[in-house]
């Protein structure tokens, strides 16, 4: 269904008329309606919900799996205030973004293609880029060791059959946005399930849990911690993800007015707030899991997906155990691929407003992920996968920076935002998370290179 045209309604928000504006993803721009007249909460609330839930998705793919097993069976429950804290900061950098594509009718890459030059463009074009790459290399890795696992399939073979999920992407997108997000969703209540059971099964200890959502200044004097802190910091916050939720909030089919307008972005965040509430939950069960399975009974050496799932079944005495770990690593597979697919097609004409074929779109990133991915898995077998999943949510640590800097710039900005530009306090809170991100990067970077 195309969506319709914009009214005249639209001039009354800031960047209505912004120089080269045109829809975010047009093919479903303003093609989801919501209530805006008397309706009820929930009501309301439904209509908007769905946006939140394709940002979490990436909040929880298989990167995160090996971070937070790492952590959690090497240092206990210790790097949970880690994960709350990236949450919290992610709630925060998602709210941004959603206003940012509410208010202004751009996404953050077509955001910096007005305010920024040329090569500035380009350089931020490939940093993202990259950090695309860096999250497919995760979905690959992971959705191909769910299959071995599974099903016995060969790694390097696992990782060549994920190229085929494109089918699965372009199928939903013909049905409609809505279709999507169900698809999101119901995949996200099978991982939510499965840790929901393997926490019941577990016994983590309450108070050493209570204990790790408290910072400990040993996360950054201990460099081997400090490295995981960063590896899940990279990834909690997906820089792609601010690109894609700027966008995919233009979904929604408000009155572009200033009621209506401040409408959107109230219901926006709650959905975004819930949706990454859900993530928090994923993230602190995988590594609480792997504190109470394998850190508490002296397996402190478990960082690989394939250890985990060998080892779950007979700690904890039951055989589903490693099963339902596995299934729920392969629906986060699965899931995390759709974000990767709609983020690469926003940054790419956003960017450069350059548009391909959304299925040779997703065959190029696919083909960049899988070449290296299955060259290490060829060469190294579990343990270098592994190594390179860790590695990979580094990476988009350290591209972080490059997304929340003009992202925070924006939304702070009264000629973009006019009257919805972000509170002060917002914005020194924003300044003081990018602050945080930027030092953290900067130590890991010195200690690497002493290392």
């Amino acid at each position: 269904m195309s969506p319709p045209p914009p009214s005249s309604a639209d001039a009354l928000l800031p960047g209505a008329d912004f120089p080269g504006r045109r829809p975010s993803l047009p093919e479903v721009n303003r093609s989801v309606a919501v209530p805006m007249g008397p309706a009820r909460f929930w009501r309301r609330l439904a209509a908007f919900s769905g946006p939140g839930y394709l940002v979490a998705v990436g909040y929880m793919d298989p990167g995160n799996w090996a971070t937070d097993l790492a952590g959690g069976s090497a240092f206990g429950y210790r790097l949970l205030s880690v994960i709350l804290i990236s949450n919290l900061m992610a709630m925060l950098l998602q709210s941004l973004a959603a206003r940012l594509g509410i208010v202004a009718g751009l996404d953050l890459a077509q955001a910096c293609r007005a305010r920024y030059s040329g090569p500035v463009n380009i350089a931020l074009w490939l940093i993202c880029e990259a950090a695309i790459v860096a999250c497919d290399i995760a979905e690959v890795i992971g959705t191909a060791i769910a299959l071995n696992l599974l099903f016995g399939i060969p790694l390097v073979w696992g990782i060549t059959l994920t190229a085929f999920d494109v089918v699965v992407i372009l199928y939903l997108q013909t049905l409609g946005f809505r279709y999507l997000e169900a698809f999101i969703v119901a995949l996200l209540i099978i991982i939510a399930g499965c840790f929901a059971v393997e926490l019941a099964l577990s016994q983590p200890a309450l108070g050493a849990m209570a204990a790790g959502l408290i910072p400990s200044p040993e996360i950054a004097t201990n460099p081997a911690m400090l490295y995981i802190a960063i590896g899940i910091l990279g990834a909690t916050v997906m820089p792609h993800n601010l690109y894609l939720h700027s966008s995919i909030v233009q979904t929604r089919r408000f009155e572009r007015t200033e009621e209506g307008t401040r409408i959107a972005i109230r219901y926006a965040t709650i959905d975004s707030t819930i949706a990454l509430g859900l993530a928090f939950f994923i993230n602190a069960s995988i590594l609480i899991l792997a504190a109470a399975a394998f850190y508490e009974t002296g397996h402190g050496e478990v960082a690989e997906i394939q250890q985990a799932y060998q080892l779950l079944a007979p700690i904890l005495g039951v055989g589903a155990a490693s099963t339902l770990f596995a299934v729920a690593l392969l629906a986060s597979g699965q899931n995390s691929t759709v974000t990767a697919t709609l983020a690469g097609q926003v940054v790419m004409e956003g960017f450069v407003n350059l548009r391909l074929p959304p299925w040779l779109r997703r065959l190029v990133t696919r083909l960049l992920a899988i070449i290296p991915a299955a060259t290490v898995a060829a060469l190294y077998g579990s343990s270098g996968t592994t190594q390179l999943l860790v590695l990979s949510q580094v990476i988009l640590s350290l591209q972080l920076p490059f997304a929340v800097v003009p992202l925070v710039q924006f939304t702070g900005d009264s000629r973009l935002m006019g009257r919805f530009v972000t509170a002060r306090w917002v914005r020194v809170v924003a300044w003081s998370v990018a602050a945080i991100i930027i030092t953290l990067n900067l130590t890991l970077l010195v200690t690497l290179a002493k290392a």
